[in-house]
This record gives structure tokens, C-alpha cells and sequence, in this order.
């Protein structure tokens, strides 16, 4: 059996049931006292929008910085999604309302970004990165603004970059000469391989993501020592952790014929350990669930998402938000960690 600690993703289908209808019943008694328990409306074909919304309102460093108020900008076009985003955040907080119309970010974000327009089923993760990417250009301008810089970039920095951005770094050593070569690089979002085709956990993801790999034919770097192409290994490492660090699963298989994995995948609720794929120096290395989002695939559609979001309230429940009907064969998409001590001191 799995530990407390850790969730199988997929499970027997009374199971499944039965925790759905608990939550559904426990929400029914909850009153409306309790900020950020609201839902969103489905717009038809938009719970891949819905479900990351969920996810990004119940961050709650995100969530103290919408709701100061620090977050007025500019009213240009580019930046109206952040406007409308600001202001969806707004109302889910105020506890006012059992559910809310995302209607108004829907319409600012599809005009920034037309694929997103159309009402079908799209990617959940990929329309997360475009969310945050509009955030981060929206405040990174407001920044540089204020502190007068000529340039209207700054140094680049954002809420964004504050809460989610991390660095690798690729160490690639040439087996011929031996000499190391260090390649850092940013991320906002950590894809991880699926190693498995039955059973695997997160942290067997991790491993495959972090263990070395051998670049060669093709793949062979330029050494500068050398001055020729040659074999080498190349590893990765997390030099920065991330305030909050996302992870998405890579659902299709390796193959080629891009058919969806049905893995059953474990992940940790609390003390997620990332110190063995990171650097000495590296800080904040053990992480807390704060909210997963999940495609499912089931006869009658191309696929569906929900949210699973951890209750930061203290009201002692966990919050699942989801607009149809599921079966238990879905994917996991997309994973939202905070340190452990800052959920532990939170609630």
C-alpha cells in the first residue's frame, strides 16, 4: 500500500467516488465566510482555464500580493489579462460569491493570445506558461517604471520571477580531455519524464530527469579544448530553488506514436526532499503540496481537467474543483510545491 504521506493518482473507481462525494458534501456545508472556496464558471470547453486558475488563486504568496493592492498597471492592451486577472483573484477572495464567471480574463487573454479564444480543450500546461509569461511582462514593466529605469525592462524581475523562477545548471564534461563545462539556466517550470509505463512515484520522475546522460553521434558537443566534436555527459543540477516550484509530467510516451501513458503516479503531500538533485549551497529544498492539476480522458471526450487544491485556511479539508464527471483513467499534468516551512507556519 501507499503511506499517508503520498497519493496514488489512479484508484479503484468506488474509492474515487466516494472521496469526490465527501469533498462535494463538505463544500455544500461550508458558508461563504471562507475566502477563496469560490468556483468558476465552465465557458464551455474551459476547464483546462479553469483549473490553473484555481491553482494560481491558492498560492498564497500570489494571493497577498494581488490582494495589497501592489499590483496596479498601466491600462495598455498587453496588459489587460493581468488587469482581469488581478480582479478574478479579487472577487474568488472576497468570499461573496459561491462561484464566479472567468468571462472577462477569457476575453483579455484570448485577444493577447487568439489560439486561447476559441472554446475547445487545450493544454492546460501550455496555457499556464502564457499566463505567467503575460504576469511576468505585465510587472516586470511596472517595475522598471517605477524605479524610473530608461530602458522599461529593468532588470528583468517580476512577481513572477520572484515566486516561480529557478535555475539548472547542466554540468558537461568531455570524456575526452575531461574538462568541465558549466551551463546554467532558468526555469519557471520543471517537465519531468515519465520512467515508467505500470507504476512509478514523483520522486522516480525526479530521478530520471536528474540522472546523467551520455551525448554522443549526433548529440556530441563542441569542446573548446579540444577544438572538436566529442562525446560527453551532461548532468543537471538545481543551483536555485524556487519560492514555488511547478513540476508537469510529460503524459505521452517516449515511442514516438505519441499515445497518452496510463501510469499510476504516487506523489508526496509534505517533505518533498529535492536536496539529492541539488547543489551544496542551494536553499529551500524540501517542498509541500499546495495544488495539482489533472487531465483526465474519458469515451465521450478528448479530455478534462480539474483542480485539487490543498486548504490553506486551516478549515481542515482538502478542495477539489472540477466541472464534469471523471473516471479514474486521467493523467496528472501539473504539480504546485511551497517550502515545507512556510506551509507548516501558513495553517
Amino acid at each position: 500500500g501507499h503511506s499517508q504521506s503520498s497519493l496514488p493518482f489512479q484508484q479503484s473507481g468506488r474509492m474515487a467516488w466516494k472521496w469526490m462525494y465527501s469533498c462535494k458534501e463538505q463544500l455544500d456545508n461550508m458558508s461563504s465566510r471562507h475566502p477563496g472556496l469560490t468556483g468558476l464558471q465552465n465557458l464551455e470547453n474551459t476547464c483546462y482555464m479553469n483549473a490553473v486558475l484555481q491553482c494560481l488563486c491558492s498560492l498564497t504568496p500570489l494571493v497577498q500580493y494581488f490582494l495589497s493592492g501592489r499590483w496596479n498597471i498601466d491600462l495598455a492592451l498587453c496588459f489587460l489579462s493581468a488587469i482581469a486577472f488581478g480582479c478574478l483573484m479579487s472577487d474568488m477572495w472576497h468570499g461573496e460569491f459561491d462561484y464566479v464567471s472567468p468571462e472577462a480574463f477569457h476575453s483579455v487573454f484570448g485577444k493577447r493570445h487568439p489560439v486561447f479564444s476559441r472554446r475547445a480543450q487545450h493544454d492546460a500546461q501550455e496555457f499556464l506558461i502564457c499566463v505567467l509569461d503575460d504576469l511576468h511582462q505585465a510587472f516586470k514593466e511596472v517595475r522598471s517604471h517605477d524605479a524610473g529605469a530608461s530602458t522599461g525592462r529593468g532588470n528583468g524581475k517580476s512577481i513572477i520571477t520572484k515566486l516561480f523562477e529557478g535555475q539548472l545548471n547542466y554540468g558537461i564534461r568531455c570524456l575526452r580531455c575531461k574538462a568541465l563545462t558549466d551551463r546554467p539556466e532558468s526555469f519557471t517550470v520543471l517537465s519531468l519524464p515519465i520512467p515508467s509505463t505500470r507504476l512509478c512515484s514523483l520522486q522516480d520522475c525526479l530521478e530520471c530527469f536528474f540522472q546523467p546522460d551520455t551525448l554522443t553521434q549526433n548529440n556530441q558537443i563542441h569542446c573548446g579544448w579540444c577544438q572538436t566534436s566529442q562525446d560527453a555527459t551532461v548532468k543537471a543540477s538545481i543551483i536555485q530553488a524556487p519560492q514555488i516550484i511547478i513540476f508537469h509530467l510529460k503524459r505521452y510516451s517516449l515511442s514516438g506514436n505519441r499515445r497518452k501513458l496510463s501510469t499510476t503516479v504516487c506523489y508526496p503531500f509534505r517533505h518533498l526532499d529535492l536536496s539529492p538533485y541539488t547543489t551544496p549551497s542551494t536553499k529551500k529544498t524540501e517542498y509541500s503540496l499546495c495544488a495539482v492539476v489533472v487531465s483526465f480522458a474519458f469515451p465521450a471526450f478528448i479530455g478534462n481537467a480539474l483542480h485539487h487544491g490543498a486548504d490553506e485556511a486551516n478549515v481542515g479539508l482538502d478542495f477539489m474543483y472540477n466541472d464534469l464527471y471523471f473516471n479514474v483513467w486521467g493523467f496528472l499534468c501539473t504539480f504546485f510545491y511551497l517550502p515545507w516551512t512556510q506551509c507548516s507556519n501558513s495553517t
